[in-house]
């Protein structure tokens, strides 16, 4: 019998709707030579107060916890995963990044995905870059290699609803929305 695992309720956050970027729940993808990971960067609109209130509370409760397990100077010089998507060096003014903060949410296990019916979402093709979901997501303490700082894991997904594509793919519905389909074909072709 499988022990439960325990979740930490104070490092744990329950987003409200999020535009996802950079999905790769799927399959897993190894990044700069280390191991492979799933992951997703959820971009939280700056609207959402509950979602970022959670999120700065859950942060600094995973800051405590690095205090008491790597010593009093873990506070100093320490990364936070959340970003400013109008003005973060990398992803400042990027299409769908502005007037959202955002992070990086990564797990070694497969996530769980969901649809707003809260059954599995099976087709790989309805969880993209650019739909909206609500995210399970756990920040811990990290201190390695003489970086330190807290770090956000991804625990689940549950789709909510459709969105414009990231990165400039559209729907195949929308590219043939306005296409006049003719019954007859010519030979010609």
């Amino acid at each position: 019998m499988l022990k439960s695992q325990k979740v930490n309720q104070e490092t744990r956050v329950i987003t409200g709707p999020v535009r996802l970027s950079y999905v790769q729940v799927w399959e897993p993808k190894a990044m700069d030579g280390g191991k492979p990971k799933f992951s997703v960067t959820p971009l939280i609109p700056k609207t959402d107060r509950a979602t970022l209130d959670a999120m700065d509370k859950a942060i600094k409760a995973a800051a405590r916890q690095g205090q008491q397990k790597f010593g009093e100077d873990f506070m100093r010089g320490l990364r936070i995963p959340l970003r400013d998507g109008d003005t973060d060096e990398s992803k400042g003014g990027a299409e769908g990044y502005v007037g959202c903060m955002f992070l990086n949410a990564s797990t070694y296990n497969r996530p769980g995905v969901l649809d707003r019916n809260k059954q599995p979402l099976e087709d790989k093709e309805e969880l993209y870059s650019g739909c909206y979901a609500r995210a399970s997501l756990n920040f811990y303490p990290y201190k390695v290699n003489g970086n330190k700082g807290v770090a956000c894991g991804l625990n689940n997904l549950m789709k909510v609803r459709d969105g414009e594509y990231l990165g400039g793919r559209a729907r195949a519905e929308a590219d043939f929305a306005d296409v006049e389909v003719e019954d007859d074909f010519d030979d010609d072709l």
